[in-house]
C-alpha cells in the first residue's frame, strides 16, 4: 500500500463527506429510516457513504472494501481492506448535537494501521500520517492541503486519578460498575469515535466500551489512538483487538494510554 496515497484520499474524502453531511444537518429537515437491526440510518449517512466509497474504489480499486451502509460488503472473509462508517453517531447527528465524525482505516494483516476521524460539526480532524504516527489538524481545512498539525500523544496516567471517558449513548450500568474498580479524577462523555480521539490527545486515559460496536465503529479511531501510542484490548482477556472477524462485530473492548493499570473484568 501506498500510505502516502493512501492518507491523501483518506483525509481528502472525509472532508468531503463531512461537506455533504454538513450541508443536510443544517437543512430545516433530513430524512431518518431504520435499518433492519432497528438502528436509525438518515440521508447523510447514505450521501456520504456514496461519495466515500466512489472515491475509495476509483483510487484503490484491488482493495477490499467494507462500509456500514452498505450489507453486501459485510459478508466478506477479508484481513486486509478499507473500513467506512460515513456517519458514526447517527442519534447525535439526528438529535444536533455536535458528536458525530466521518470514520475511514485501512486495515492490515487484522489491525487497523491508518485512519482519519473528522468531526465536522466540531471542527476537529484527527489522522496518520503516512509514517504512522497521528496528528490533530488545524481547521479551516483545505482539502487539497494539510494545514498545522501537531502531533499527539497519549497520556502517561496517574492511575490514582484518571480521566475516564465513556458513551454519551450508550452508558449503562455495567460500565458504571467497571469504571468504579478504578481510582477517578473525573469523567467525561462523548459521541462516536471521538472518545478514541480524546484517550489519543491525552485529554482521557482509558475508555471502556461494555456494549454492541462493529468494526467500522472503531477502525480509524483504533488506528489514531495506536499512532498516539495507545492501546485497544479485549475486555475479556485483554488480547489486542483485531479486525476482519466474522460479521465485522466487535465483542467488548477497552481502549487506553498504556500506563493505565487495567483491572479484571
Amino acid at each position: 500500500m501506498d500510505y502516502e496515497k493512501l492518507v491523501k484520499v483518506m483525509r481528502h474524502l472525509a472532508l468531503e463527506g463531512g461537506d455533504r453531511i454538513m450541508e443536510i444537518y443544517n437543512s430545516d429537515e433530513f430524512d431518518v429510516k431504520v435499518k433492519s437491526d432497528d438502528s436509525p440510518v438518515t440521508e447523510a449517512d447514505e450521501a456520504a457513504d456514496a461519495l466515500i466509497s466512489a472515491g475509495l474504489r476509483d483510487a484503490f480499486p484491488d482493495v477490499a472494501l467494507v462500509t456500514e451502509e452498505q450489507s453486501g460488503s459485510h459478508s466478506q472473509s477479508v484481513d486486509t481492506f478499507l473500513i467506512v462508517d460515513p456517519l458514526d453517531g447517527t442519534k447525535e447527528f439526528i438529535n444536533r448535537r455536535g458528536d458525530f465524525t466521518v470514520n475511514i482505516a485501512y486495515v492490515e494483516n487484522g489491525v487497523p494501521v491508518r485512519g482519519v476521524v473528522y468531526a465536522p460539526a466540531k471542527g476537529r480532524m484527527f489522522f496518520t500520517q503516512a509514517d504512522g504516527t497521528s496528528v490533530e489538524e488545524d481547521g479551516p481545512f483545505d482539502k487539497e492541503t494539510v494545514g498545522t498539525v501537531r502531533q499527539i500523544k497519549v497520556s502517561q496516567p496517574d492511575n490514582s486519578e484518571l480521566m475516564i471517558v465513556a458513551s454519551k449513548s450508550h452508558r449503562d450500568q455495567a460500565t458504571d460498575d467497571y469504571i468504579g474498580k478504578y481510582g477517578v479524577k473525573d469523567m467525561t462523555s462523548a459521541g462516536s469515535s471521538l472518545k478514541f480521539c480524546l484517550v489519543a490527545t491525552g485529554e482521557a486515559d482509558l475508555y471502556p466500551r461494555l456494549g454492541r460496536t462493529m468494526e467500522w465503529d472503531t477502525a480509524a479511531g483504533q488506528a489514531v489512538l495506536h499512532g498516539a501510542g495507545g492501546h485497544v484490548v479485549r475486555f475479556d482477556d485483554h488480547a489486542p483487538l483485531k479486525y476482519g472477524k466474522d460479521g465485522f462485530a466487535n465483542p467488548f473492548f477497552i481502549a487506553h494510554a498504556p500506563g493505565v493499570d487495567l483491572k479484571e473484568a
